[in-house]
């Protein structure tokens, strides 16, 4: 029997370290972080798109996006950010379903690692729902230190998200990732049994 499992957790609250040693037990994984790089590299759709509506000014020298300052203009306001979503959102919902489609021709359980999975309801696409969840301090300080922000910025971006304990609220499984990683890997193991 085919199984899709959702795996989704807030900024900084170790999502993507449950991702990674998912891969390394063999499952196959839909990454929606790295379908959104893949789809914004030069030339690719989400790159038009964000050319064509935020102009020349959100590219490097080198003619790549400039993440830092699309990050920026995004988070400025709940308008753009939903702007940003009526626009993007369709081309990456089309191209995570390709792939998820594409990996349960040949595989018995397909892994979603979508950061967003509540907010732009992915749930639906799952037979269950892990969350990778942390308490808000160690989020937040966890945010600081991994992307350099300041506090004020680290709270806007986590202010974007669902809060974790709504997430809580909708998944089927919690991994609970404030403590040492070995006890996160046996929890992710037990899940799996």
């Amino acid at each position: 029997m085919k199984k899709v499992i959702g795996l989704t957790g807030g900024i900084a609250s170790g999502k993507s370290t449950v991702s990674a040693y998912l891969r390394e037990k063999g499952y196959a994984v839909v990454d929606a972080d790295q379908v959104v790089r893949d789809l914004q590299q030069k030339g690719g759709a989400l790159y038009q798109v964000l050319l064509e509506w935020l102009g020349e000014g959100i590219l490097q020298a080198d003619g790549e996006l400039n993440r830092s300052e699309i990050g920026k203009r995004l988070f400025a306001s709940k308008e753009m950010l939903a702007a940003s979503a009526e626009r993007q959102n369709p081309i990456i919902r089309q191209a995570l379903w390709e792939q998820k489609e594409a990996l349960l021709a040949t595989e018995a359980v397909v892994i979603l690692d979508i950061p967003l999975l509540f907010e732009q309801g992915y749930e639906s696409w799952c037979d269950e729902v892990w969350l990778v969840w942390v308490d808000e301090q160690t989020q937040l300080t966890r945010l600081m230190v991994r992307n350099g922000y300041t506090e004020a910025e680290a709270k806007q971006r986590i202010a974007a998200q669902m809060p974790l304990a709504d997430k809580k609220e909708k998944a089927s499984h919690w991994i609970d990732n404030n403590g040492k990683l070995a006890e996160t890997f046996a929890q992710v193991d037990a899940l799996l049994r």
